[in-house]
């Protein structure tokens, strides 16, 4: 572990272990993401739950785009309570539980359950992207600046090995079940059982070993603090954006982009069994590459973009993201497919963590829980607008998802233009300097 996490990245104080601790989180969540929304639940709920209706892809979009909204409005209000209360701990802690539950309680749902299984869906969602945003606000207060990059990779590696964990046991379940003749009905349930046992206990890995740091404004802050008092700091924040306007630019970035990353997560099993013919095991296999392919790209990249530059390696993901959609609408062959899902767990490792990095640089390190409320409140809207327009595309158009899985790359090109006027040393050095009034420029 001393090899991986050399001290000279760090922040004084910030021991190794608690770092691994932080990485474990995203070993921790990313079966959720990696099995319930890509691999196995999402295309059993168009399958099986809802019976391949003409409605049942936008349902689902629609179901994650709900749960997006929630995310996208309460959190960067939570953000800025967990600043002032130094509760992003005891915050991750509940949201982890919230998402643990409910994931479990998809073992539920049976063929014709489409609201239990939507309203669990929006629940374990909202829940896992809470966590998503509280733990990467640990980052900055981890990593020195320069070498958020290679500790945010570490977090995604660690996180990609966690998903091909679950979805491995999973995997490995699902071969047996379909050996003794059982049918998904049966076998599906248990996997939603193994992914919540999987998170629970990794995440217990970093509430054991990750410590709360209050910023000295924190400190200071009184006990009394409300819920009402950190909406009206959330408005002084929104009024004061235009101050950081390379964090600002970054956001729009990701809204494109992120958008682009989510049809990928939610509907990549979807596209396919439905279009290219897959089996179901197959996809469990194919979504395994995929993050073996995404753990790589983490972790090669994360050393990469510190030398690189962040923004510079974002651009490369992004034109590879293009790339791969365009693939995905043109192939009609599983191997070409195949050729599809590696470059793109490539660009997804990669683009995920260079993503981060590049929000925590450009963060004011006082304001980091709320400053990464609002990368999460971007994310959440990319991830309402990605797959929902993919959604509306495939209902539309009667069923044709190789036009939607098309129209995604224009979400990427468009994310790589907005990413240009980002200029990151100007914005660490205005990170840096204290917020001025909101009148001024």
């Amino acid at each position: 572990m001393k090899a991986l996490f050399a001290a000279d990245a760090l922040n004084p104080g910030v021991r190794r272990r608690e770092v691994f601790g932080w990485a474990m989180y995203d070993f921790a969540n990313s079966g959720y993401t990696t099995v319930v929304l890509t691999a196995v639940f999402a295309a059993y709920f168009v399958g099986a739950v809802a019976g391949g209706r003409p409605w049942s892809t936008f349902a689902w979009t629609a179901a994650l785009s709900l749960s997006n909204a929630l995310v996208m409005l309460s959190i960067p209000v939570m953000g800025a309570w967990a600043d002032r209360r130094a509760a992003k701990k005891r915050l991750l802690m509940i949201v982890t539980a919230g998402c643990v539950l409910s994931t479990a309680a998809l073992a539920g749902v049976q063929p014709g359950g489409v609201v239990l299984a939507l309203v669990l869906v929006v629940v374990s969602n909202a829940c896992y992207a809470w966590g998503e945003s509280l733990v990467a606000a640990f980052l900055p207060e981890l990593a020195r600046p320069e070498a958020m990059g290679r500790v945010s990779g570490w977090g995604w590696s660690l996180g990609y090995l966690g998903g091909m964990l679950a979805l491995g046991l999973s995997l490995a379940y699902v071969l047996w079940a379909q050996a003794q003749g059982q049918s998904a009905d049966r076998f599906v349930p248990v996997t939603m059982l193994i992914t919540a046992v999987t998170f629970g206990l990794s995440a217990g890995v970093t509430f054991a070993l990750v410590r709360e740091r209050p910023a000295a404004e924190t400190a200071s802050a009184s006990v009394a603090l409300g819920w009402r008092s950190s909406l009206r700091q959330l408005g002084q924040t929104l009024r004061e954006a235009r101050q950081y306007r390379d964090f600002l630019w970054l956001l729009g970035c990701a809204v494109a982009y992120q958008g682009g990353v989510a049809v990928a997560v939610a509907l990549a099993a979807i596209y396919a069994e439905q279009v290219v013919g897959f089996a179901q095991q197959e996809t469990m296999a194919l979504i395994f590459v995929l993050n073996i392919a995404a753990m790589l790209g983490a972790f090669v990249f994360g050393y990469g973009q510190d030398r690189l530059g962040h923004k510079r390696a974002l651009g490369i993901t992004l034109i590879g993201w293009a790339v791969t959609c365009i693939i995905a609408a043109l192939t009609t062959t599983k191997g070409g497919f195949w050729w599809a899902a590696v470059i793109a767990g490539l660009c997804m490792g990669s683009s995920q963590s260079a993503g981060r990095a590049m929000a925590g640089v450009l963060a004011p390190p006082a304001r980091l829980a709320e400053f990464y409320g609002l990368w999460t409140f971007a994310i959440r809207l990319a991830s309402i607008l990605g797959p929902l327009s993919y959604g509306v595309i495939t209902w539309a158009t009667g069923g044709n998802q190789r036009l939607a899985i098309g129209f995604t790359a224009v979400l990427f090109l468009v994310g790589l233009a907005l990413l240009q006027p980002v200029d990151m040393q100007r914005g660490r050095q205005r990170a840096l300097q204290p917020s001025r009034p909101s009148g001024g420029d």
